[in-house]
């Protein structure tokens, strides 16, 4: 029993690898065919979530039949009910995806933002690009210092985050109604992408080292 209880605990953390691994490829496709105005691979992007709902699902399923089942305890109770929250998280990630795509589909042919806000909006979604990657990296090997780049990088888009507010915001904007709105969500959605891997990252850094860093409210 001990073994299979083990082998189950593998399969968890193997699930939210896969799951990461497709949140990073659905912000990559996200991102490009937001700054390329590509509708193609933003409908690929929102037809692929799907996918990301049911992997986050059936991970939550085997996640709740080990707590019914194995009673597990310390580490291995961590490791069981982290997985629950992170796979909440990425799921998150995944719609934050959808909604830049979504974006994308409904300015087609034209671009979702002005071009004095492309330079800013190509640098986020880059950002969460390397983000989602080192997220993938980060749940494969706990290795805590990616955690902290994670946070670095998600420090840097909290800062475009602001910029693309003073812009909008500015006296100098020429943008329409319809501008303001798309680069305010646009920035939203980047910034909500990166505060989720944040929150993971977090919660992979207590499971390896058992320290603690309670999250700001």
């Amino acid at each position: 029993m001990r073994e299979v209880f083990q082998q189950e605990l593998r399969e968890v953390q193997d699930r939210l690898v896969e799951i990461a691994g497709l949140v990073a490829e659905s912000i990559d496709k996200a991102t490009r065919a937001f700054n390329e105005s590509d509708v193609a691979l933003a409908e690929e992007v929102i037809a692929d979530d799907h996918g990301i709902d049911q992997a986050a699902l059936a991970l939550d399923e085997l996640a709740i039949t080990i707590l019914a089942r194995q009673q597990p305890v310390a580490r291995d109770l961590r490791i069981v009910v982290s997985a629950l929250r992170i796979s909440a998280s990425l799921e998150r990630m995944g719609d934050m995806s959808t909604h830049i795509a979504q974006l994308a589909r409904y300015r087609f042919p034209d671009k979702v933002v002005p071009k004095t806000l492309r330079p800013t909006f190509r640098e986020m979604g880059r950002l969460d690009v390397e983000i989602a990657k080192k997220l993938t990296e980060l749940l494969t090997t706990e290795d805590v210092e990616l955690a902290e780049q994670i946070r670095n990088e998600d420090d840097e888009i909290d800062a475009l985050h602001l910029q693309v507010f003073d812009k909008v915001l500015g006296e100098t904007w020429k943008g329409e109604a319809v501008d303001t709105v798309d680069a305010t969500l646009a920035s939203r959605y980047h910034e909500r992408f990166a505060d989720h891997a944040v929150s993971i990252a977090k919660k992979v850094q207590y499971l390896a080292t058992g320290d603690w860093a309670p999250e700001a409210p």
